[in-house]
C-alpha cells in the first residue's frame, strides 16, 4: 500500500452511511422507548456504523475489558444513550443522487447488506453471526477509498469491467485493492482479528480451504452476480465453484438467489430514499446535531438527577445510622453505641496519655415514679433529665442511656476532680429543676452517680475495667444513701 494512502486513510473515520439508516437513526434518537434491540438492528445493516461501533467497543477508552466480537457485545457495552449519540454522528454523503461518487457508494452498500444477507441464509458453521458481520464489512475498504480518494478512486471504477478488473487497477493506482485497504483499516481500529482476516481474504481467487472464509468469499461473488449488467457468465461459474464449497447443507446457487429476491423488497427500501438537494442535507445534518446536543443535554441531566437521588439516598442511610445510634425516647446514644465510644476513647486517652473520666448515673427510686404516676410520666422524667445532661455537660463529652433509668457519661480528658465538680453541679441543677409536672405540681428526682477515672491516678487495663470501677462506685454511692457522687476508690 502506497505511504501517501495510508496518510489518508488515517482520517478516514467516519464513513458515509445510507441515506434510509441515518434518518432511521434520527427517529431513533427521537424516540423516548427506543431500545438496543430497534437501534441494533438500524446499525446491523450499515457496514460504515457497524465498524464505527466496533472500533469505539473496542478502543482504548475501553481498555481493561473484554475484546468486544460483534454488535450485540459492542452496543451492550457502550449503552443505549452513546449508541445513538455515537451513530447521529455520520457523515451524510454530499450529492447524494446524481453523482458518481453518490452511485459508487450506492452499489457498495447494496453489495455489503446482500452477503451479509446470503453468508446468514446458507453457511454451514456455527459462527452465523460472525459471518453476518464479516459479510456486512468485507466491502469497509472500498468505502474508505472513497473517501480517501473522492476524486481518482470513482474513476477506476468507472474504468473496471467486473470486479477482477477492479481489484487490479487498485492495485496498479494505490499498492492495495480494497480488501487489502479494510483488513488494514480493521487492524488500525482494533477490530476483532477474524474480521480482518475475512476482509482480507474476501477477494482471494483460490478457494480458502477454511469454510469460514469461503463463505465470505462465495457471499461477495453472489452479490457481484446479482447486481451484474450485461454478461455474467464468468460470475455465475465462479458462484457456482464457490457455493460448492462453502455450502455444507447442500444449497444450490439458484436458491440463495431466489432467496436474494425475496429479500430484496426489505433491501432496496433502505436506497429507494434519495436526498437530492444540498440544503436538505444540511438541514438533515442540523436536524442530527440537535438531537446529539439534546441526548447528551438529557444524560447530564439523568446524571444530575441521579447524584440527587444518590445523595438523598446517603442522607437518608446516614439518618437512618443515627437513629440506629439513639435511644428513641431520650435522643441520646445508646448502650451499643457507647461502648464503641467508650473503647474508642480509652484507646485514644492510652496514645495521648491522657486523663478519662467515665460516670454511671442511677436516677434515685425511679420505680417509685412509675408505679406512683404511671410509666408515661416516667419517659417525660427519663426524657428531660436526658435533655439535662447534654445541655450541662461540654460537646465533646457524651451520653449515653444504659439501661431503663441508668445513663453512662464520658468526660475526655477530664481528671478526677473536674468530672467530680462537673457531676456535682449537674445534682445540683437536677434537684433545682423539676424533671416533670404532675396534676400542677413539679416533680423533682435525685440521681447516684459512680465516678471512675483513667489517668495519673489510676492507670486501667481496658475500658471495661474502667466501666466495673464506675459500676462499682455506682453501688457506693447508693449505699451511702443515694443523691451524691462516689469517687472509684475514695
Amino acid at each position: 500500500m502506497h505511504p501517501d494512502l495510508e496518510a489518508h486513510l488515517l482520517h478516514c473515520r467516519n464513513l458515509p452511511s445510507p441515506p434510509a439508516v441515518a434518518l432511521r437513526i434520527i427517529e431513533l434518537a427521537q424516540d423516548p422507548g427506543a431500545d438496543l434491540n430497534a437501534t441494533a438492528q438500524a446499525i446491523g445493516v450499515d457496514p460504515a456504523l457497524t465498524a464505527r461501533m466496533l472500533r469505539v467497543a473496542n478502543s482504548p477508552l475501553y481498555a481493561g475489558r473484554r475484546r468486544v466480537d460483534n454488535l450485540p457485545q459492542a452496543l451492550t457495552l457502550l449503552g443505549l444513550n452513546a449508541t445513538i449519540s455515537l451513530a447521529l454522528g455520520f457523515s451524510l454523503a454530499q450529492g447524494m443522487r446524481g453523482s458518481g461518487d453518490a452511485r459508487d457508494q450506492e452499489r457498495i452498500w447494496r453489495r455489503s447488506v446482500l452477503a451479509a444477507r446470503l453468508l446468514g441464509n446458507h453457511a454451514g458453521v456455527k459462527r452465523l453471526e460472525d459471518l453476518m458481520l464479516a459479510g456486512l464489512l468485507q466491502d469497509i475498504g472500498a468505502l474508505a477509498l472513497l473517501q480517501a480518494k473522492p476524486e481518482e478512486y470513482p474513476a477506476l471504477r468507472a474504468q473496471a469491467d467486473g470486479n477482477d478488473a477492479l481489484l487490479s487497477l487498485e492495485r496498479a493506482a494505490f499498492g492495495a485493492d480494497h480488501a487489502e485497504v479494510g483488513a488494514w483499516l480493521a487492524r488500525h481500529w482494533r477490530l476483532p482479528a477474524y474480521l480482518a482476516d475475512a476482509i482480507d481474504g474476501s477477494e482471494s481467487a483460490p478457494v480458502a480451504d477454511d469454510a469460514f472464509q469461503a463463505c465470505v468469499q462465495a457471499s461477495g461473488v453472489i452479490a457481484d452476480l446479482w447486481l451484474a449488467e450485461g454478461d455474467v457468465d464468468a460470475l455465475r461459474e465462479r458462484a457456482l465453484a464457490l457455493v460448492s464449497a462453502c455450502a455444507a447443507d447442500g444449497t444450490r446457487l439458484d436458491d440463495l438467489l431466489v432467496r436474494i429476491a425475496t429479500a430484496l423488497p426489505e433491501i432496496s427500501a433502505m436506497f429507494d430514499v434519495h436526498i437530492a438537494h444540498p440544503g436538505h442535507l444540511a438541514a438533515i445534518a442540523d436536524h442530527a446535531k440537535e438531537l446529539l446536543i439534546l441526548r447528551n443535554l438529557r444524560e447530564i441531566q439523568d446524571a444530575a438527577r441521579a447524584r440527587s437521588e444518590a445523595q438523598a439516598s446517603e442522607a437518608q442511610v446516614r439518618q437512618l445510622t443515627e437513629q440506629s445510634r439513639r435511644d428513641p425516647l431520650t435522643g441520646v446514644y445508646n448502650r451499643l453505641q457507647m461502648e464503641e465510644v467508650l473503647e474508642r476513647e480509652f484507646a485514644t486517652a492510652v496514645a495521648l496519655q491522657q486523663p478519662l473520666s467515665i460516670a454511671f448515673i442511677d436516677l434515685d427510686d425511679f420505680k417509685h415514679i412509675n408505679d406512683r404516676h404511671g410509666h408515661l410520666v416516667g419517659d417525660r422524667v427519663l426524657h428531660q433529665f436526658a435533655q439535662t445532661l447534654q445541655r450541662m455537660l461540654r460537646s465533646t463529652d457524651l451520653v449515653a442511656r444504659y439501661g431503663g433509668e441508668e445513663f453512662l457519661v464520658v468526660l475526655s480528658h477530664s481528671n478526677e476532680a473536674s468530672a467530680s465538680r462537673v457531676l456535682q453541679r449537674i445534682l445540683e441543677e437536677t434537684s433545682r429543676m423539676p424533671m416533670a409536672e404532675v396534676d400542677g405540681k413539679p416533680l423533682y428526682v435525685t440521681f447516684s452517680a459512680g465516678l471512675a477515672t483513667h489517668g495519673t491516678g489510676r492507670q486501667f487495663a481496658d475500658a471495661r475495667s474502667l466501666l466495673a470501677a464506675a459500676d462499682d462506685a455506682l453501688y457506693g454511692a447508693k449505699r451511702e444513701g443515694r443523691n451524691r457522687v462516689s469517687q472509684h476508690g475514695q
